[in-house]
């Protein structure tokens, strides 16, 4: 049960209800939403940020994705990983692929690209002050300006909300695969 009340749109004022409702589109995140209506312009503003994202699809799905879950399961969010995963799936990266993604150097269906968001992942989640201008030669071969921001800016955002999901213990809505998402070991 999550630490704060789950909040209908019922009862919000008409911008952050109309966001609420149309945050539903995005997939099954209506516990963080709900938990986030706690107060209104974090709900708004954040899923207003994640829609209008969305809609652009500057970044394709396949790499933010595998951006979103090595994050996730470095950070070990269960709730993020369990949403995140099976997106994985629709772009073509196996169940196993993304169920062992800290290993991504040895997954034969991750092409160099793939490998590249991992490890660009990898390193802005835990080694964000030491990430070096030779990785960003190797993501402009890749990827455009806006992109790099757009990774960059996803995988932050993926951490902020691995620990909002983990401290709120924000429950895994029905319907979704609970994929745990604790390490044998730490990498």
């Amino acid at each position: 049960m999550s630490r704060v009340p789950v909040v209908g749109p019922e009862g919000l004022d008409p911008a952050p209800k109309e966001t609420y409702e149309r945050a539903a589109s995005y997939g099954p995140f209506g516990d963080q939403i709900g938990v986030m209506a706690n107060r209104p312009p974090v709900m708004q503003h954040t899923w207003n940020l994640l829609l209008q994202l969305k809609a652009e699809q500057v970044l394709p799905t396949r790499y933010l994705e595998l951006a979103l879950v090595m994050v996730s399961k470095l950070n070990e969010c269960t709730y993020c990983v369990s949403h995140h995963a099976p997106r994985l799936k629709v772009t073509g990266v196996s169940e196993e692929a993304a169920e062992n993604i800290l290993n991504y150097q040895d997954i034969d269906e991750l092409d160099a690209v793939d490998r590249l968001v991992c490890e660009y992942a990898r390193e802005v989640t835990l080694n964000w002050n030491r990430v070096r201008d030779g990785m960003f030669d190797r993501l402009h071969e890749h990827f455009s300006d806006a992109q790099i921001v757009e990774l960059t800016w996803r995988i932050a955002l993926c951490g902020a909300f691995n620990r909002f999901n983990d401290v709120l213990q924000i429950n895994i809505e029905d319907g979704v695969d609970v994929i745990d998402a604790a390490l044998a070991e730490k990498v």
